[in-house]
């Protein structure tokens, strides 16, 4: 009895789905009928004219570090003020740490050769951020979760707090730096001032590369920092 009640919700649930599918697909069609151009003002000109000004072939990345830069650079200021007030907030606070199990030795041996392939494909994801879906943010992330896994597998492992600290402050500051070099050369802040190349190319679109790797050093020490602070952060009673 109670399973061909569930029977029926579940075939209700889906006829439900399609009905819903059906209609935003029957919606959408009659605004923007399929393979037609609607797109105006500067959405048209970023796909249009993104690839010949920038010489990145991801347009997404030249809207984000070019086009709409300084909005870029806010957010990773919103990413250091929020690491920093999780930094203060730890402070003085009266926590009853737990005590983890020992990791195991497939969980050690595992941990320290998969960290650093982990940096590695971080490194990849935005080097190529111009070429395919990535950048800084993604690929700090990633390698963020290389030191994530190094906390969780290795017993007694301890970051090295000014290296972090080093990192970020330099990476930060050569972002601002690079924005001001385009102020200064094509009066534009966060302007492209360097040859883009040839499209396709990971030698290729000005700037772009060089702002997204400092953006995803910034962002994984910022992340990393975060994570130790999260560790370490408060006073055990």
């Amino acid at each position: 009895m109670w399973g061909g009640e569930r029977m029926i919700r579940k075939v209700l649930y889906f006829l439900i789905l399609i009905a819903f599918g059906f209609f935003i697909l029957s919606a959408l069609s009659a605004y923007f009928p399929f393979g037609e151009n609607v797109l105006t003002g500067v959405a048209r000109y970023y796909t249009e004219k993104g690839v010949k000004d920038l010489g990145g072939i991801n347009i997404v990345t030249s809207v984000v570090t070019i086009y709409r830069g300084f909005d870029t650079l806010g957010e990773v200021t919103v990413l250091f003020l929020s690491v920093t007030a999780l930094a203060f907030t730890l402070v003085g606070l009266k926590v009853e740490k737990a005590k983890l199990p020992k990791p195991t030795l497939i969980m050690e041996t595992g941990g320290r050769y998969l960290a650093p392939l982990i940096i590695l494909f971080g490194a990849y994801v935005f080097l190529h951020g111009h070429l395919t879906p990535g950048g800084g943010f993604p690929g700090g992330v990633i390698i963020a979760t290389s030191f994530l896994l190094l906390l969780v597998t290795q017993e007694n492992y301890r970051f090295k707090k000014f290296h972090i600290t080093t990192t970020e402050v330099l990476a930060g500051t050569l972002y601002v730096l690079v924005g001001l070099l385009g102020l200064y050369y094509v009066k534009s802040f966060l302007g492209n001032f360097l040859k883009t190349g040839k499209p396709g190319y990971l030698v290729s679109a000005g700037i772009i590369p060089i702002i997204y790797i400092l953006i995803g050093f910034k962002v994984g020490s910022e992340m990393t920092s975060a994570l130790n602070n999260l560790k370490e952060g408060g006073d055990e009673h």
